[in-house]
């Protein structure tokens, strides 16, 4: 009975986040909320019953009883984070609160497989972070006038990264994280905001040619820090950043096509002048000549993935931990043997219906500011989930890049939620003037 109640669960799933899949692109087709906002309850309802359905296998797997009181504590989290943000701002977009949801879904579920420990001190994150991130909309819409700060979030990345490079601690070959009172993290992640907060600031002003320059010198400054840090995955998600932005401020072509030719350059230099560039690239070229070494851990993944097939083996039913890493860099490996192709798919149309639902704010805002400041981030977003899930499945080399809301880290979570707070803080100004 038990093993029919597995399977059966199993199945339904895939229907459920195909879906939720279908509802998050059919939103996008309605141009008023409200008219969307059935589809909305019924992806929460859709999200609610997996998160029932996975911790049921969780608990019938493990047949502990801290999962139950697991589930019930995060239940309780999605339930008051969801109706207690839309009680406080009425003009929240409810995909992007339901999407965040759903990627802290799956990634609890796949990581308290993975990991008990680390689901939970995951989860004790999103609470935190989910709680300091619901005032900054009202922050940014009635306290802080963000461009004016510009300046200041210029030096601050800076001056953080630079730190990073003289006191970092090296993981994988690159300098990325630093310890304050006990506490790690990963600096570019804050930085990759801070860094888009300044771009859009002083693009938003400049009016001149030499403003273009400035602007160019410090995103440039921005870029070789990470590069001395051996950063390459922050640094290619910061380029593509910015040329976007730089392009949609001054809309000439032509700093686009210069831009991409340096990012060329670069990663020619790149591969020459650091090991693990090498290493990597090796590993992505021909992994399985070195399955023991160098290609061990993209091998790994591509044998999970392969095993799983589209309907996945089951929670429980893989071995996902022969995965080097594989609760960060490769959580959507783990997710594809156990959960399904299907699901990882899903996951990653969702990823990109974030991306168009941010690209949508960005032409709704009226302030060139605004609209930078929602196209970076998006931009961000979505370079950064490509960059993880193309590493995973060999379509690029791996960049040690993780998957917003759903990879296990303090530092990527703590930025996604204040990028998606970011997000609908524009997003309800905008609501709010076209109210007035």
């Amino acid at each position: 009975m038990i093993t029919l109640f597995i399977t059966a669960s199993k199945y339904i799933q895939l229907l459920l986040i195909v879906l939720y899949t279908y509802c998050n692109f059919r939103y996008l087709s309605i141009p008023d909320q409200e008219d969307a906002d059935p589809l909305c309850d019924w992806q929460l309802r859709i999200i609610l019953l997996v998160h029932f359905l996975m911790n049921c296998i969780i608990y019938l797997k493990t047949e502990e009883m801290s999962t139950v009181w697991f589930y019930l504590m995060q239940l309780a989290f999605f339930l008051l984070y969801t109706f207690g943000a839309q009680r406080i701002y009425r003009n929240i977009n409810r995909l992007l609160l339901n999407n965040t949801v759903f990627f802290l879904t799956y990634g609890l579920i796949i990581l308290e497989r993975l990991d008990p420990t680390k689901a939970f001190k995951q989860f004790v994150i999103i609470v935190g972070s989910a709680i300091l991130t619901l005032v900054i909309p009202y922050l940014i819409d009635k306290i802080w006038d963000l461009v004016r700060w510009r300046s200041v979030f210029a030096v601050f990345g800076l001056l953080l990264q630079g730190i990073v490079l003289l006191i970092g601690a090296t993981s994988y070959g690159a300098k990325m994280s630093i310890s304050i009172g006990g506490f790690t993290f990963q600096a570019s992640e804050i930085v990759k905001i801070t860094f888009v907060l300044a771009m859009a600031g002083m693009l938003s002003r400049a009016t001149e040619f030499r403003d273009i320059v400035k602007t160019s010198v410090v995103a440039a400054l921005h870029v070789l820090v990470l590069v001395a840090c051996k950063d390459l995955g922050s640094a290619l998600i910061f380029c593509i950043a910015y040329l976007v932005m730089l392009f949609i401020a001054t809309n000439r072509a032509f700093y686009l096509m210069l831009g991409t030719a340096a990012m060329g350059g670069a990663s020619v230099f790149s591969y020459y002048a650091f090991s693990h560039v090498r290493k990597r690239v090796f590993a992505w070229l021909n992994p399985w000549s070195d399955m023991a070494d160098r290609g061990y851990q993209i091998t790994q993944s591509l044998f999970a993935i392969g095993t799983g097939g589209f309907a996945g083996l089951g929670l429980y039913q893989g071995m996902p931990k022969r995965i080097p890493i594989v609760e960060k860099d490769f959580i959507i490996s783990a997710i594809s043997e156990e959960m399904g192709a299907v699901t990882a798919i899903c996951i990653i149309l969702v990823c990109l219906g974030c991306f168009m639902q941010m690209m949508v704010i960005a032409t709704y805002m009226e302030d060139n500011f605004y609209k930078l400041v929602s196209v970076g981030l998006a931009i961000e977003y979505i370079v950064q989930s490509f960059l993880t899930i193309g590493g995973a499945i060999k379509f690029i080399p791996s960049t040690g890049v993780t998957l917003p809301f759903v990879s296990y880290g303090g530092s990527s979570l703590v930025s996604a939620f204040i990028v998606f707070a970011i997000i609908q803080a524009l997003y309800i100004i905008q609501g709010n003037e076209d109210e007035a």
